[in-house]
């Protein structure tokens, strides 16, 4: 019996597939119409849950009062004009925002190359010799054993040495120990690739110890107005983190925050003196020029530059600059008029005190000694059979802080030993610039560095430790002799920008504020007649006395090489006083 043919709608596929892309088509179109709804009400859903889980959370005792403000919440919304529809779309607004299609999270970093696990391991086998000992049961560190259970984190740099670990050590290891630390420092020193300046954080208390590889400091930060306050010396910069202050400097055409190593002088002051140490061409004298144009415009600089190549110069009869000497005679009779400045301030500090008054603005002026190579000043005295110029300096430096004197000496690493002992005991701020070994910088500062020693030290890198403090890493900021043919002219200009007037036109100006007050006081043709000596010359001025201030307001203190002069007669005659300025400086 022959079949019959199924019908065509039943054999020909056509017809469903074209039925399969229409309701696929209305599915997707659907779904686009829809997209907003099903987005609002998934948010829906998820505050919803969210109010249960805080409504589960929130203690018994509470959940009256925080059904209180929902009621009171609801009534001032329906209370206020057009609130339930701006309530209406607050929630509206909430729900698309919760119920948006969240972002996968990201899969988890790859764990380290081949290359990068061949580091790892040659570091925990170096670490194995000084972490593991017999008798362990469970051994951290043991040869052939697994570095990721000693080793927590990690990363590398894009040449494959490693640029931070942090790795765990056993509890009885004697990380107190100043030579045990030493020894594992100098290992990953040597294992994590030499060339580069690591940072070492012991955390005792958990047992890690976090490896960090330290970026160069600035170089390119010039002599300039710092943003600081009376009584405070930058004396360079550090690391971000190592304090908690930024200074906002100029380099080059830009301005950025940097973190500043700032020395705080005063009658607070813990650390009121200042010892710098460094080798040849490592740019202490430098850091005291950048001292020096820091604290002009704040007090008088005594400049004694016992070297005699003349770095100071271009501080040489500057305002505020009491003076510049580079011999041994000039540097005993400047150390020695240092010496009784600082007892009259002192006597005359007291006095004030004892009568109930605040101290003089001139004892309250800061008086800065910057003295320079006192080891080269110590041979000559020695040779000429005269004192050492380092023994005037004790009373500045035992009783400078309450005299407003502040002492800075510089001197080479290896003439450390010739320094006096009133030098070593009362210079609390130390600073070591250039090339030197973990003990040369621990003997200095009486602390060991926490970071590895630099290949390749500019001019003006070193440590620095103010007290008790910590020993930071230090870049001082360049502040070239302008008079120098090497000096780059915008290093040049940036200190010739900080430099005061000359003190001669500053005198130029006070003779004529004198010859104007002396007019003033002939036209008035009576009073008292005084000889004022200007230059040489004596001109009989009649009328009031012509004070000193006059003078000395605008020039400022008298150099101790030009003392003010007063000679008064006895009797009933007239006031007659001699003033000489022909010899004053700034």
């Amino acid at each position: 019996m022959a079949r019959r043919p199924l019908p065509r709608i039943l054999t020909d596929s056509a017809p469903i597939a074209r039925g399969r892309e229409f309701a696929r088509t209305a599915a997707d179109g659907a779904a686009d119409v829809f997209h907003p709804l099903i987005i609002i009400s998934r948010g829906l859903r998820r505050l919803i849950a969210a109010g249960r889980r805080r409504w589960s959370d929130t203690p018994k005792e509470r959940r009256g009062s925080l059904l209180f403000l929902a009621a009171g919440s609801v009534v001032a919304v329906a209370l206020v004009p057009y609130g339930p529809v701006l309530a209406l779309v607050t929630v509206m607004a909430a729900a698309a925002w919760a119920g948006r299609e969240q972002q996968p999270a990201e899969e988890p970093a790859a764990g380290p190359g081949e290359a990068e696990t061949g580091r790892l391991q040659a570091l925990y086998e170096a670490l194995v010799p000084y972490f593991a000992i017999e008798g362990d049961p469970s051994p951290l560190y043991a040869h052939d054993g697994d570095w990721e259970s000693a080793f927590t984190e990690y990363a590398f740099d894009e040449a494959g040495r490693p640029a931070s670990l942090t790795l765990r050590y056993p509890a009885y290891f004697t990380d107190g120990d100043a030579a045990s630390r030493a020894r594992i420092e100098q290992v990953l020193y040597a294992k994590s690739g030499r060339g580069r300046e690591y940072h070492f954080a012991w955390d005792e208390e958990s047992n890690q110890l976090t490896l960090t590889v330290l970026p160069p400091l600035p170089t390119d930060i010039a002599a300039q107005r710092f943003v600081t306050t009376h009584g405070e010396t930058v004396l360079g910069f550090t690391d971000p983190g190592a304090v908690q202050r930024t200074l906002p400097v100029e380099a080059g055409e830009e301005t950025r925050d940097v973190p500043p190593v700032v020395w705080r002088t005063g009658l607070r002051s813990t650390e009121p003196h200042l010892l710098v140490l460094g080798q040849p061409g490592a740019g202490t004298t430098t850091l005291l020029r950048s001292i020096a144009l820091q604290a002009l415009p704040y007090g008088d600089v005594l400049v004694i530059d016992g070297s005699g190549t003349g770095e100071y110069a271009c501080l040489a009869g500057r305002t505020g600059v009491m003076g510049v000497e580079s011999g041994l005679s000039g540097a005993l009779a400047t150390l020695e008029w240092a010496a009784h400045e600082t007892e009259r301030r002192l006597i005359t500090a007291n006095r004030a005190r004892q009568a109930g008054r605040q101290a003089p603005d001139d004892i309250r002026w800061p008086l800065w000694i910057i003295l320079d190579r006192p080891s080269a000043l110590a041979h000559l005295s020695v040779a000429e059979g005269r004192d050492d110029p380092q023994e005037l300096l004790h009373v500045p430096l035992r009783h400078g802080r309450a005299a407003y004197v502040t002492v800075v000496v510089a001197d080479q690493l290896d003439s450390a030993g010739l320094l006096s002992e009133p030098v070593l005991t009362h210079t609390r701020a130390r600073v070591v610039l250039g090339p030197a070994t973990p003990e040369d910088v621990q003997a200095v500062l009486g602390a060991p560095p926490h970071t590895t020693p630099a290949v390749d030290v500019p001019p003006g890198r070193g440590y620095a430790r103010l007290g008790s403090g910590p020993v930071l890493r230090l870049q001082v900021p360049a502040t070239p002799d302008p008079y120098d043919d090497a000096t780059s002219e915008a290093h040049r200009q940036a200190v010739l920008d900080l430099l005061p007037e000359p003190a001669a036109a500053m005198e130029e100006d006070a003779t004529e504020d004198l010859s104007a007050a002396a007019g003033m006081a002939r036209s008035d043709g009576a009073g008292a007649t005084d000889d004022v000596v200007v230059g040489g010359t004596d001109d009989a001025v009649a009328g009031g006395a012509v004070g000193v201030d006059v003078l000395f307001g605008a020039v400022g203190p008298a150099a101790p090489s030009a003392p003010e002069e007063t000679t008064e007669p006895s009797g009933p005659a007239p006031a007659h006083r001699t003033v000489d300025v022909g010899r004053a400086e700034g």
